[in-house]
């Protein structure tokens, strides 16, 4: 099939070349040779397939290989394009053409020598469409009525064979007696076994080896005969290991005379008179104490009000652990994020370390950079793939559209995906359900078909000329309660869809991108029908073309230099941390999800003049630096006097960390913000300039990811880099973790998200530097928040802000007081100069130059040697 394939192409090439080449290699009817006379094979261009619908391989496939065409649109064609046209060759056959319809015949294999062919006569046409039925029910009955006839059996010896691999029984059987005791006949009751009781929803009845037993089987040489032998056994012992059965229930009926029987019985009268006094007592019971109340449920009921005293099991419970070797080898984890709307879905994606990027690329290939959706359901095998250009530091699910992923990569591009086609495998990823992959492409290292992984190819990426100059470290979408102009006013999004994202990169910008088509780039239906004929041919991978307007147009909206306050140069940002606005006037804000999902390929950008500015949303941000200073600045832009936009001036710069990797917000409170970077962490509150609220010692090892707990407002957790967790209760201890969890992983923590799946599951996913995601359960003490806990840490932050503005206060007062002291000892030394003389400043400050060098030689072993030169 390789060399007809090979012709094929030669000949669509050949075709879409100049009209004077096909001219010379078409022939008239009568010259044609080496096929039917009533068939013509045609030559078809790229053009004439698309204007008749009958594309090669799309329209017309080698299982639907026929096309009906209109005998006036083949007439019209060779009036307009005359020679040109492609059915020049038989225009008086088809002038002369009886019907209104001919059929045209796409010849895949190539057997009358071109890829097409027509029909000139209607016999022809209804002998291709209705082939004659070949009538051989008679001989197929004659075949079926004949018995068979047995053959004579030629004896070659195989009867001694056989003889000897027989089993033959050489003992006598054992008869066994066994008494049965009364205790036997006692009545069973059978009761159902809830399946949803157990983990997973799933009773595993595993196998086991009985230590009662050992018996040790000695090597023997026998044959088998394949007949079966059916035997029948019993024994009355009781399975210790649970095992799934089902049991059919009917309900025993007595008859008429057997009620009669058992009613006249002396042993029931006799019962029912010593027994009723006794149910009477307890009915009595009943009515003044309910004696069938659970005590061990009654233990537990001060619980739920918020008292924890009894709680016996207060920490972190490992739910579950991923990790796929295949992947995951010699990779870290550097984000990851639960899925917004399915149970148990949780994506992390996976970069190579820098100890193994600064080697030589394997013999294998390339390593692919991948995004892993990971499910409860199934923990050794991923569910889904995301292909990437190159590692993602960063990526967010969107939230007005769970199925569209932003990203941002280390060559700093911008990337897309759209997981709509894969929704459906990661819904039927649960307990019970069969998992089948609509998606051909599949991926598998081993080429191991029966378990391949669903991959999905990112659908946009920013071009290279549009890219930050260094890696992107955050990446977040915009809410869809506004959106912002080029000048970074935020205006009204009319469509309240998330469409615009940021990010942050160490070439000390931060860009603003927005997903949908200019309206300079919409065509008209004219340009459009110019563009079919230079249609490109349609990629082999199936590629979602909900991003396809970006394709080497996507640029960023505009971008916010990070210029340093006092001094010259910039700030490099790695994470960055906005007010998420929330509209007042909303009806139903805790309706996240709408039922219907936006379609971004048919949103468009709409005219700035048109839009309402939003004058209550707040610009200002918090960026984390790579030095480890924490800047509030405004992404809103200035105009200078010429009129040429610019980045403003940042407002507030703090130093206080080494490495910023984690900024988040409380979801309580939208002004609280947690930072984590070297051996510290901080709380900061938006609004306060003197410095954070909160702010922790230097801890022995380095605090590398943090995140605030959903549910309680005092509760956070942060992971270290010796791989332990900490859990941290405002209102407990400032100074000290509530709960410390060494040794989780034997490398640094290196992301934190906690999820709520129900009001009574609560998880915290951790991943690590080996490529490890785990899953832990939160208990109960750290999801249900106490009494007025929110109002207390209101309460908190106050107090905090005042004691931080009074202790700036006392250390105003202090320096000025030694201020006065120093300028009351001048006054009393009148004859001693207030300043030195500029010659003595400048022999002090070098006399102090050469002891510090002094020092520094005597401290390494050098000063000896510099003496003696």
């Amino acid at each position: 099939m390789a060399p007809k394939a090979q012709k094929r192409s030669a000949s669509t090439a050949g075709s879409k070349g100049k009209e004077k080449g096909k001219t010379s290699q078409s022939s008239t009817p009568h010259q044609s040779a080496g096929h039917p006379d009533d068939i013509f094979p045609l030559v078809l261009t790229s053009a004439t397939q698309e204007l008749f619908g009958c594309r090669a391989d799309e329209d017309v496939t080698e299982k639907s290989p026929y096309k009906l065409l209109q005998k006036d649109d083949i007439v019209l064609d060779m009036r307009t394009r005359a020679a040109v046209s492609d059915f020049s060759p038989v225009k008086q056959i088809v002038l002369d053409y009886p019907e209104e319809e001919m059929l045209l015949v796409f010849d895949a294999d190539f057997t009358h020598g071109q890829s097409f062919y027509l029909v000139l006569t209607p016999e022809a046409k209804n002998r291709i469409l209705k082939p004659p039925e070949i009538e051989a029910t008679e001989v197929f009955e004659a075949e079926v009525n004949k018995p068979p006839q047995p053959k004579h059996w030629i004896s070659l010896g195989s009867e001694k064979e056989i003889g000897e691999d027989c089993l033959k029984e050489t003992r006598e059987k054992l008869k066994l007696q066994l008494r049965v005791d009364r205790t036997f006949r006692m009545p069973l009751s059978f009761s159902d076994h809830n399946s949803a009781d157990a983990k997973d929803s799933h009773v595993q009845c595993a196998p086991y080896q009985d230590s009662r037993f050992s018996i040790k089987k000695l090597q023997s040489d026998r044959g088998t005969q394949a007949v079966p032998r059916l035997q029948s056994k019993s024994c009355q012992t009781l399975r210790m290991v649970p095992k799934d059965t089902f049991t059919q229930y009917e309900p025993r009926v007595f008859s008429v005379e057997e009620l009669e029987t058992i009613l006249q019985d002396e042993s029931l009268k006799n019962c029912c008179a010593t027994q009723t006094p006794r149910i009477l007592h307890a009915l009595q019971q009943e009515e003044i104490m309910n004696v069938f109340i659970d005590d061990w449920k009654a233990l537990g009921t001060g619980l739920e009000a918020g008292d924890w005293s009894g709680q016996a099991s207060d920490s972190l419970v490992l739910h579950q652990a991923f990790a796929d070797q295949r992947f995951s080898k010699d990779k870290k984890i550097s984000c990851l994020n639960w899925h917004p709307t399915i149970y148990g879905v949780v994506a992390v994606a996976l970069i190579k370390k820098k100890e193994k990027q600064s080697e030589e690329p394997a013999l294998s290939g390339p390593d692919p950079a991948l995004i892993i959706f990971y499910s409860f359901s199934d923990p050794s095998n991923p569910q889904l793939l995301l292909e990437c250009p190159d590692d993602i530091l960063a990526f967010e699910f969107s939230p007005s559209n769970p199925n569209i992923i932003v990203g941002g990569s280390v060559n700093g591009q911008v990337v897309l995906w759209d997981i709509s086609a894969h929704v459906t495998y990661l819904q039927a990823a649960h307990p019970g359900s069969k998992k089948a992959s609509t998606n051909p492409d599949t991926f598998d290292l081993k080429d191991n078909k029966e378990n391949t992984t669903p991959v999905a190819r990112f659908c946009a990426i920013s071009p290279v000329e549009s890219r930050h100059k260094a890696q992107i470290t955050d990446v977040q979408w915009l809410p869809q309660t506004f959106e912002v102009t080029g000048m970074g006013v935020p205006v009204e999004n009319t469509m309240k869809v998330s469409v615009q994202v940021v990010s942050c990169s160490p070439d000390c910008t931060l860009r603003f991108w927005d997903v949908r088509l200019p309206n300079l780039l919409i065509h008209t239906p004219s340009d459009r029908k110019q563009a079919v004929a230079q249609k490109t041919p349609v990629a082999t991978c199936s590629v979602p073309e909900t991003f396809k307007h970006l394709e080497k147009t996507w640029k960023p909206l505009f971008r916010v230099l990070m210029a340093k306050i006092n001094t010259k140069g910039e700030y490099a940002p790695l994470k960055i941390s906005f007010e998420h606005y929330i509209c007042s006037t909303e009806k139903d804000p805790e309706n996240k999800w709408t039922e219907i999902l936006p379609d971004y390929s048919q949103l468009r950008i709409p005219s700035a003049e048109k839009l309402k500015p939003m004058e209550d949303v707040n610009t200002k941000l918090f960026v984390g630096m790579e030095n480890g200073e924490i800047v509030y600045t405004d992404w809103k832009l200035e105009s200078d006097e010429s009129g040429r936009p610019h980045s403003a001036k940042p407002l507030l710069c703090f130093n206080y960390h080494w490495r910023v990797n984690t900024m988040q917000r409380s979801p309580f409170f939208k002004d609280i913000i947690l930072t984590t970077g070297g051996p510290t962490f901080a709380i900061w509150k938006e609004g306060v300039v003197e410095g954070p609220l909160v702010a922790s010692q230097y801890f022995e090892h380095e605090c590398t990811a943090g995140c605030w707990s959903l549910s309680r407002p005092a509760v956070f957790f942060i992971g270290k880099e010796d791989g332990s967790a900490e859990v941290w209760d405002l209102l407990k201890n400032t100074s000290e973790p509530l709960q410390v969890h060494a040794h989780i992983s034997n490398s640094k923590i290196t992301c934190m998200k906690p999820w709520t799946a129900s009001a009574k599951q609560h998880f915290l996913a951790l991943t690590d530097d080996l490529g490890v995601l785990r899953v832990f359960e939160i208990p109960k003490t750290l999801y249900v928040p106490s009494k007025h806990e929110s109002l207390s840490m209101k309460k908190y932050f106050e107090l905090e802000t005042e004691s931080l503005k009074n202790y700036l206060k006392g250390e105003d007062g202090c320096t000025k007081q030694n201020k006065k002291m120093e300028e009351v000892k001048r006054q009393m030394e009148p004859d001693k100069p207030a300043t030195p003389p500029k010659d003595n400043l400048e022999t002090t400050e070098y006399s102090d130059n050469l002891m510090l060098e002094e020092n520094l030689l005597k401290i390494r072993g050098m000063w000896s040697t510099a003496v003696a030169r």
